[in-house]
């Protein structure tokens, strides 16, 4: 295969790339997970906004969280997004100096136990642009772009835990850079989540850019504000919410403000935001802002970070917030601590989407059982023994057969959409793309071009993962499941070697011919198919 050496494992993690379905780069020797997380071990989550870049080193005791060390720079990502979605060199060079300055404090941390996400500027960031993989060299671990709903799920994850325990329904809103996630929930779990376009960066730079505060301008950015919230105001309003909590930078700098001001004791309030604009107005000039609490690097973005806070309060009708410390970063600690421990948010995810779309789970279980099987055999010669292979093999199998539920005819296509394009709770949207990209494949044509354009250290792991599942599919196509034997198969390069038991191909013709075809349709993918 002309990308084989792409799966071969980087001894240097300066240097390492997205190597596997789940992102992150595969170590030699041994799964990248530990079987059990324990007391005492460093786990780090790093959260690159549109504003400020964040890393937090945590250890988990007796299941509290214990912060170890903090790191924050406000890169302002989002205002080096150019219209054609590329980076301004100056910005991208400001935040990967950034990110080689918190890869210098993540060095001794093995990859299983560090997670780097990136949002909203990301999300809109081109790939011709070549950021991700500079940034993820400078950072030394893989990076994640994550959907604004999987942020927001995060978010909400991470300031649940920093709330008293409580039957009540909840409303979380985080403004970041780019994107304002708004969530109501119940306990650690989110019931309504939703990511908006619009934050203090992008806000800031539209309405207020020419350093400005005018009542006109800021009656537009509050009006942009509110029609941005106007598709789900009425779902959130009615959700039953009893409290409302707010966290990121933004909320907590303008509560910072309030209270030093002292227009509040506690949180933010209506009357609170009121006398904030009207002091704004005074100012006139956002380079000018006086207020006590109000630091030289928020300023530039504090226009636009008020504009959606008070867009929110009116749209939503909140009276009175309370400002959390925890947020995304503090939420990507504990999903990896669930991972971490086997509780992992996309076993959740898989089996809901099963159960949506009428899965035949015992035909898929079998699937998935040949599926491991094979892929235990191939584990060695084809360099495929990281963690995340499994999983994400597994996860494709149950899933190979949704697209039935939109119809029969070329349903891997059906399937590899709604999979691509659904909002899949825990994972990224790299996962995504390769979970897809194995569904497609699945049966019929081999999809050369949809492992061609993933990653490039992503292709030969995903194409070969495809391959796997392909031959397990093909096994169960009778769906008995007395009638498939436990074929051995080996790899010698790119030629497969699947040997059945003594007599049992010439007692299946139909299989046997079914192997035919399939030999014939993986030779534009580079590989040779030996069976008998």
């Amino acid at each position: 295969m002309a990308d084989s050496a792409a799966t071969a494992p980087s001894t240097d993690p300066r240097n390492a790339t997205s190597t596997a379905p789940g992102g992150q780069a595969p170590q030699p020797g041994a799964p990248e997970l530990p079987p059990s997380l324990g007391n005492g071990g460093q786990l780090a989550a790093v959260d690159l906004g549109s504003n400020s870049f964040h890393l937090l080193v945590a250890r988990m005791d007796g299941g509290t969280m214990q912060i170890i060390d903090r790191y924050k720079e406000m890169v302002r990502l989002g205002e080096g997004l150019t219209h054609d979605k590329h980076l301004r060199e100056e910005v991208a060079e400001r935040a990967l100096a950034c990110l080689e300055r918190m890869g210098q404090r993540l060095r001794d941390l093995p990859p299983g136990r560090v997670r780097a996400v990136g949002t909203n500027t990301l999300r809109q960031m081109r790939p011709e642009s070549r950021f991700l993989p500079r940034a993820e060299h400078a950072l030394g671990h893989p990076i994640e772009v994550i959907a604004g709903r999987e942020e927001a799920r995060l978010i909400y994850l991470g300031v649940s835990h920093g709330l008293a325990v409580a039957d009540e329904k909840r409303l979380v809103i985080d403004i970041g850079g780019g994107s304002t996630e708004v969530i109501v929930g119940q306990g650690f779990q989110p019931l309504l989540r939703e990511s908006l376009h619009m934050g203090c960066v992008s806000m800031s730079q539209r309405f207020f850019g020419n350093d400005k505060i005018t009542p006109k301008q800021m009656d537009k950015a509050e009006l942009y504000g509110a029609l941005e919230i106007r598709p789900v105001r009425v779902l959130f309003r009615q959700s039953g919410w009893a409290a409302a909590t707010g966290s990121s930078g933004t909320i907590k700098a303008i509560a910072a403000v309030i209270m030093a001001e002292g227009w509040s004791e506690d949180g933010i309030t209506q009357h609170a935001l009121d006398l904030l604009r009207e002091a704004m107005l005074d100012s006139g000039k956002v380079s000018a802002l006086p207020f006590k609490g109000l630091t030289e690097e928020r300023r530039p973005v504090f226009a636009g970070g008020v504009a959606v806070l008070r867009a929110l309060f009116s749209s939503l009708a909140i009276s009175h917030m309370r400002v959390s410390d925890q947020a995304l970063r503090e939420g990507l600690i504990y999903e990896l601590v669930g991972r971490l421990e086997h509780e992992d948010v996309r076993e959740r995810t898989v089996a809901t989407l099963c159960r949506r779309f009428d899965v035949d789970q015992a035909h898929a279980t079998r699937v998935k059982d040949t599926a491991l099987h094979l892929l235990a055999q191939l584990r060695t010669p084809w360099q495929l023994d990281h963690a995340n292979y499994e999983p994400m093999l597994g996860w494709a199998a149950e899933l190979h057969e949704i697209g039935l539920a939109v119809s029969h005819s070329q349903y891997q296509k059906h399937g590899a959409y709604l999979i691509d394009n659904a909002d899949l709770s825990g994972f990224t949207r790299q996962e995504q793309t390769v979970l897809a990209a194995l569904v497609l494949g699945h049966r019929r044509k081999f999809p050369i071009d949809s492992f061609l354009q993933l990653p490039s250290g992503l292709r030969c792991c995903a194409r070969r993962l495809c391959v796997i599942l392909r031959l397990s599919v093909l096994m169960h196509r009778g769906r008995n499941p007395d009638s498939v034997p436990a074929p051995t198969l080996g790899a010698d390069g790119d030629t497969l070697l699947l040997r059945f038991p003594e007599g049992w191909l010439d007692q299946h013709p139909l299989t046997r011919l079914e192997l035919e075809e399939e030999a014939g349709r993986l030779v534009p993918a580079g590989l040779c198919l030996d069976f008998g």
